[in-house]
């Protein structure tokens, strides 16, 4: 018996010294089973990546879901302003957002510019506290649902430190231009025609902008929303994309769409 012992101990030893990992170490003499199976018998395991058969990086691929998204996918592709109109929950702000974050993972822009106007939906919540960004935070918060729909928030945030995802309000807008950016311009429905002007002629040398709103669903006074006015006359431009989402393409849940029907 204890030559048994002392044979097993030294076992155990040569295969430290060497290390490898014996499964007796964990099979015989305790009830802790191991989590990773070995490589080989010859290696054993290790946490090296390299010796891992796993798949390690995570990608979520971007999937139109209707005919209008893929439309609207193939304008931003083609084209350098895009207009998408259409219902609630027709997909056009998360994949305004998505196709930024993708041109700015390829390298196709150095960043991407994020604009939304600060309109209430008619139900006045008073003055916010803190800096412009925490001010403008609750309305530009679908804009960062997506965001960290595609990106960790953790990525979110160092981005936005290092100025490559930037907050532009509507009333600083004025004077820039957008150079090597992707813009996109949300609820676009609350806007005036004179702000929607002021918008679209930031567009700078090889930047994308993306202007997304319904015109059915705005929180001005009647009369005063541009978004219906610039994108008809838009639409007779030859490079410019005016895509028109139906209900057909919403995507939320399906009384949604029957509830925009009658609404």
């Amino acid at each position: 018996m204890e030559a048994s012992m002392t044979k097993r101990a030294a076992t155990k030893r040569q295969t430290r010294e060497h290390g490898i990992l014996d499964s007796r170490d964990f099979m015989e003499e305790s009830k802790v089973r191991r989590l990773h199976a070995p490589h080989n018998e010859r290696s054993g395991w290790s946490p090296n990546p390299s010796n891992d058969d796993r798949e390690q990086g995570y990608l979520k691929t971007l999937k139109p879901k209707s005919e209008g998204q893929i439309e609207m996918m193939e304008a931003i592709d083609a084209h350098n302003l895009v207009m998408a109109l259409g219902p609630a929950g027709t997909g056009k702000t998360y994949l305004a957002v998505a196709k930024a974050v993708e041109a700015l993972e390829a390298g196709k822009i150095g960043r991407i510019v994020l604009s939304r106007p600060a309109v209430e939906a008619g139900e006045s919540i008073g003055f916010l506290p803190g800096d412009m960004e925490d001010k403008l935070a609750p309305y530009l918060r679908p804009l960062y649902d997506a965001l960290s729909d595609r990106l960790s928030m953790k990525r979110v945030k160092a981005l936005m430190a290092e100025g490559l995802i930037e907050i532009a309000p509507i009333g600083y807008m004025r004077g820039r231009t957008l150079n090597n950016a992707f813009i996109v311009v949300d609820e676009a429905q609350n806007c005036t025609y004179v702000q929607l002007k002021m918008l679209l002629t930031r567009l700078g040398w090889h930047s994308t902008m993306v202007v997304t709103g319904d015109p059915q669903q705005s929180d001005l006074l009647p009369g005063i929303s541009g978004l219906s006015d610039v994108s008809a006359r838009l639409e007779a431009v030859p490079d410019i994309a005016v895509v028109r989402l139906a209900e057909r393409d919403i995507v939320r849940h399906p009384l949604v769409a029957s509830m925009i029907g009658v609404l």
